[in-house]
């Protein structure tokens, strides 16, 4: 079976990869064999998110992999690629919690942070110590944060905040928040410890995807905060839109590997399942559908290679990541759709991991940015003409 497996990498995209980032590869896989798989089924039927792993994936440096200093592990953003595909070969929900964790609360610190919220938090959140959530999503802005109704108004020497934020990964457990707020002066972030007055996160429940994951609802209710929790570099919806960039990036390899486990898991079962004297395997139909799920896992890791490499370059543009965002979610879960029906009924249980990575995608290829938002991202840069309203 290894052989077979093996044989998918047709393109040999194996060989664009270094040693080092090979064996990151290798070690984030034995991690998500021992760590996630055994225990994945049950935490997804609980929907039950394990806490303690955060310090195991700190211990392994993947919160925050991508920065540089404070302790954080100033690895590429091909090796986090690498490791966001890996983990997602699990389940969205685990990477998902990496890329809230990193790309998004991390992210905002490293780049908008003063220096004391820099060396207070990023070292604790980089050992998975301190756990962040980063909102700016709302009941009635999801796709708009421009209508965002989240107030901080200055008070005195600091700052009261009110409003309401919606589908807040990580926000029930987390110390800290990073919370976007409308103020005189645009858009302004605020680092919110989350046992403050007023802060009140409730998980959402009971969701048909994300399971292993919490989303939560965060209320704001007169929180009043000092002028130090400011994020000062921030000003505008250019600050969390790079963080965003940073979370798209992340998704573009993840949903690979979700598609690639989902086709590993039909190439096996096709293999081994005997209907009328032979394997599934052996049916023409069955073999266009495994070669069709390939030729677009192989098609899209390719993209995320190259979109790795610009971004290493330092040459990586916005509309690039709507590109891998919008390819890699889409094709994505047509292949995990498939993967299943090889499966057949057996498919829709927890035994078998395509139906609930397609479950998990409904979510990815909704937050971050929905294929209608990336599409038409696409199209003003291609035509010139805005169409977004």
């Amino acid at each position: 079976m290894t052989t077979i497996l093996a044989n998918s990498d047709v393109l040999a995209l194996d060989g664009l990869f270094s040693a080092e980032e090979l064996r990151l590869r290798d070690t984030v896989r034995v991690f998500v064999r021992e760590r996630i798989k055994p225990n994945i089924k049950k935490w997804y039927e609980d929907a039950y998110f394990p806490v303690e792993i955060a310090r195991e994936m700190g211990a392994l440096g993947l919160l925050g992999m991508h920065l540089k200093g404070y302790g954080c592990p100033g690895r590429s953003a091909v090796e986090y690629g690498i490791a966001a595909m890996e983990l997602e070969a699990g389940d969205s929900g685990l990477r998902t919690f990496v890329s809230v964790q990193g790309s998004l609360a991390m992210s905002a610190i490293h780049k908008w942070g003063s220096e004391e919220q820099k060396t207070t938090y990023l070292p604790g959140m980089a050992r998975g110590e301190i756990i962040g959530c980063f909102g700016l999503t709302e009941p009635t802005a999801g796709s708009d944060p421009s209508s965002m109704a989240t107030t901080a108004v200055r008070d005195g020497d600091g700052w009261v905040l009110n409003g309401a934020k919606r589908w807040i990964g990580l926000a029930s457990i987390a110390q800290v928040a990073v919370i976007w707020a409308a103020t005189e002066d645009g858009v302004r972030g605020f680092l919110v410890p989350t046992g403050t007055r007023g802060f009140t996160a409730t998980p959402i429940e009971p969701k048909l995807s994300m399971r292993a994951s919490i989303q939560c609802d965060i209320e704001l209710d007169e929180v009043r905060l000092p002028e130090s929790a400011m994020l000062p570099a921030a000003r505008g919806l250019r600050g969390p839109f790079s963080c965003l960039n940073e979370a798209r990036y992340g998704i573009i390899w993840g949903a690979m590997g979700a598609a690639r486990d989902s086709y590993e898991e039909a190439l096996k079962y096709s293999l081994e399942r005997v209907q009328f004297d032979k394997p599934l395997a052996g049916y023409q139909l069955t073999q266009e559908k495994l070669v069709n799920m390939l030729l677009e896992i192989q098609k899209g890791t390719l993209l995320a290679i190259h979109t790795g490499r610009l971004k290493d370059a330092g040459v990586l543009e916005p509309v690039q990541i709507s590109v891998g965002k919008l390819n890699n979610c889409r094709e994505a879960i047509a292949i995990c759709r498939e993967a299943r029906t090889i499966l057949g009924g057996n498919g829709i249980t927890l035994d078998y991991s395509p139906l609930r990575h397609a479950n998990n995608l409904e979510s990815v290829r909704t937050y971050e940015g929905t294929d209608e938002v990336h599409t038409l991202i696409l199209g003003q840069h291609i035509t010139g003409q805005p169409a977004f309203r």
